[in-house]
């Protein structure tokens, strides 16, 4: 079982730093996620990455220069779209739970993704709703003590909100 940090920016720019202080502290691409509203349209986002997903049910890895600067360096970004909420940007561990079974044809894929990667029902529900209104969810995947205490230290000092963490259980193998 590993450990994620997890906290909220009100902004890419904010997003895209906290992405680069966590990278310059070493945290590798593919432990970090990013779940964002897509404002410009899944359409226009599958479109300007030449995908056959125009629906948004899930973008291939190449999706990822559609977000600049740190954003766009994390593993595994794509598009999705869930009930209630519309078309989302998701990179990193998030995308395969939110593509998984967890969501499944559930309203409230993503509190539910949450709970399922370890966060206490009271606080995804927060996230879903911080979403909801625009903000990017960030998260650190680690099974050290020390990282997990490194990143709830940067979140905290780059001012992103309702900085929490969880223990993950752990994804079945495919």
């Amino acid at each position: 079982m590993g450990n994620a940090v997890y906290g909220i920016a009100k902004t890419v720019e904010q997003a895209e730093r906290i992405i680069a202080e966590l990278q310059a502290a070493g945290f590798s691409a593919d432990h970090l996620s990013v779940l964002l509203p897509d404002k410009s349209g899944t359409r226009d986002f599958a479109h300007e990455k030449g995908t056959k997903a125009p629906e948004g049910a899930t973008a291939g890895a190449s999706a990822g220069g559609a977000l600049g600067g740190a954003l766009g360096l994390l593993a595994g970004i794509g598009t999705l779209a869930l009930p209630g909420l519309g078309p989302l940007i998701a990179a990193g561990p998030i995308l395969a739970a939110l593509s998984g079974a967890a969501v499944g044809a559930t309203v409230g894929g993503i509190t539910g993704a949450l709970i399922g990667m370890g966060v206490p029902e009271y606080e995804a529900k927060q996230y879903e709703g911080k979403l909801r209104d625009g903000n990017i969810l960030i998260s650190v995947h680690t099974d050290q003590s020390s990282h997990r205490q490194l990143a709830t230290k940067i979140l905290e000092n780059a001012h992103a909100e309702d900085v929490g963490s969880a223990g993950e259980a752990s994804a079945p193998k495919s």
